[in-house]
């Protein structure tokens, strides 16, 4: 059974900084890629920020320089890390992850940002 944990979303103020992390029970040798999405009122789904097993990165031009994602093999978890976080960037943030013969999706966490 797939499971997808994610975890560091909350209230940020503008210019502040959240860290995301998503972890997959599954074994590392079946994970290609892994992702993260977001969903903000009244708007479709969109690609934050994804990478490769190999660790190439895409990013959504809206986050660039100021988003990072990094993955840790070892324990099977996806990090996002954003700085300089705006108002225009609260969402519901996705975990995705891609394997041979799946896509999996987790549960969403809530980033708020505002004064």
């Amino acid at each position: 059974q797939v499971r997808l944990v994610e975890s560091g979303g909350g209230l940020v103020q503008p210019g502040g900084s959240l860290r995301l992390s998503c972890e997959d029970s599954r074994s590392i040798f079946s994970i290609y890629i892994m992702g993260w999405y977001r969903q903000a009122p009244g708007k479709q789904r969109e690609l934050v920020a994804s990478i490769t097993s190999g660790g190439v990165t895409n990013y959504a031009d809206s986050v660039k320089g100021r988003f990072t994602i990094s993955r840790d093999n070892a324990k099977n978890t996806v990090y996002l890390w954003m700085n300089s976080l705006k108002p225009e960037d609260t969402a519901v943030y996705y975990c995705r992850v891609t394997t041979a013969s799946s896509i999996d999706w987790g549960q969403g966490t809530q980033v708020t940002v505002s004064s």
